[in-house]
C-alpha cells in the first residue's frame, strides 16, 4: 500500500513536469519578451507610465500563450515521428495523452487570444491571424518547404509588430526591424533544412535542400541573410537610431556576413548546424540593438 502511494506522488510530478517541458518555457518566454521589445523600439518612454503596465503585461501574456500553445500542437502532430526520435517528449512517453495535450493546446491558445483583447480590436486580429498560421504550420505548412520557412519567420517576427499595434506606434522604424528579423530567419530556416537533409528527405519536407541541394539552398539563403545586413544601415543613414546601435548592429553584421562566407563555402550539415547557432545568437544580438535604438 505504501509503495502504491509513492507511485501516485511520482505520477502526479511526472505528469506536471510534461505539464511544463511541452510547452517549451524558454521559447514562450522569448516571444513574450520580443512583444515589449516592440513597445520599447515603437516608444521607450511607454514603459515609465506605470498605468500601461497592465497593457504591457497582456501584451507578454498573449505572446507566451500563443507560443506555449504552438508548441504543444506541434508535438502532437509530431507524436508519431517522436515515438521513434524523441520518445522521452511528453506525448510519446505517455506522460500526456493526446486528447490531454490537445485541451492544453486550446486552454493555452484561448487565453493567448482573451489577453489581446484587452489591448484592442487591432491586437485581437493579430492573434487569431498568429494563431491560425502556427496551426497550419503544425498541420500542412511544415511540409511545404519555403513556405513553412515563410510561416516560422512570421511567427518569429509577429511580436515585435504586435508591441508596436498595442501601443498605437506602428512605424517605418518597426517596419524596418520587423524586416530585417524576417529575411535574417527564412535564410536560417533554409540553413536548418541543410542540417535536415536527410530526415527531410525521408518524410518528404520539400525544403530547398531537398529539392535543389545543399548548395543552392545556402546561396538562397545567403541572399535573405544579405538583404537584412543591407537593410541594418537604413535606421543610421536616416538617423533613426543613436550610435550604440550602430555599434552593435555593426557586430551583428559581422556575425552574419561570416555565416554567409561559411555556408557558402561548405554546405553540409556539421557547418549548417554551426552557422544556425551564429545565426540565432546575433538575431539576440540585434533584438538588444533595436531595444537600444533609442540611446
Amino acid at each position: 500500500m505504501i509503495e502504491k502511494v509513492k507511485n501516485t506522488k511520482v505520477n502526479r510530478k511526472e505528469k506536471i513536469k510534461a505539464y511544463i517541458e511541452i510547452i517549451r518555457i524558454p521559447n514562450s518566454f522569448m516571444m513574450g519578451l520580443a512583444v515589449l521589445v516592440g513597445v520599447l523600439i515603437a516608444n521607450h518612454e511607454y514603459f515609465l507610465n506605470f498605468r500601461n503596465y497592465l497593457t504591457i503585461l497582456s501584451g507578454f501574456a498573449t505572446g507566451f500563450f500563443l507560443t506555449a500553445s504552438s508548441m504543444v500542437f506541434n508535438d502532437y502532430n509530431d507524436r508519431e515521428i517522436d515515438l521513434i526520435n524523441q520518445p522521452s517528449r511528453a506525448i510519446p512517453s505517455k506522460r500526456i495523452g493526446e486528447r490531454e495535450a490537445l485541451s492544453y493546446g486550446i486552454l493555452l491558445s484561448l487565453i493567448g487570444i482573451i489577453s489581446s483583447l484587452y489591448t484592442g480590436l487591432y491586437t485581437f486580429a493579430i492573434a487569431i491571424l498568429t494563431f491560425g498560421i502556427a496551426l497550419l504550420y503544425n498541420f500542412w505548412g511544415k511540409k511545404t518547404g519555403l513556405i513553412g520557412n515563410f510561416m516560422v519567420s512570421y511567427s518569429v517576427t509577429i511580436p515585435l509588430i504586435y508591441g508596436a499595434v498595442m501601443i498605437n506606434s506602428f512605424t517605418f522604424k518597426i517596419m524596418i526591424f520587423a524586416s530585417m528579423v524576417f529575411l535574417t530567419n527564412t535564410g536560417r530556416e533554409i540553413i536548418k533544412g541543410i542540417a535536415d537533409i536527410a530526415g527531410d528527405s525521408v518524410k518528404g519536407i520539400r525544403t530547398i535542400a531537398v529539392k535543389y541541394g545543399a548548395k543552392r539552398a545556402s546561396i538562397v539563403a545567403s541572399w535573405f541573410i544579405l538583404v537584412a545586413v543591407f537593410l541594418s544601415f537604413i535606421p543610421t543613414i536616416t538617423r533613426m537610431t543613436g550610435l550604440l546601435y550602430f555599434i552593435l548592429v555593426l557586430a551583428v553584421d559581422g556575425i552574419l556576413i561570416s555565416s554567409v562566407l561559411t555556408i557558402l563555402n561548405k554546405a553540409d550539415k556539421e557547418i549548417a548546424l554551426l552557422v544556425k547557432k551564429r545565426i540565432l545568437f546575433a538575431m539576440f544580438l540585434g533584438l538588444i540593438a533595436f531595444s537600444l535604438s533609442f540611446v
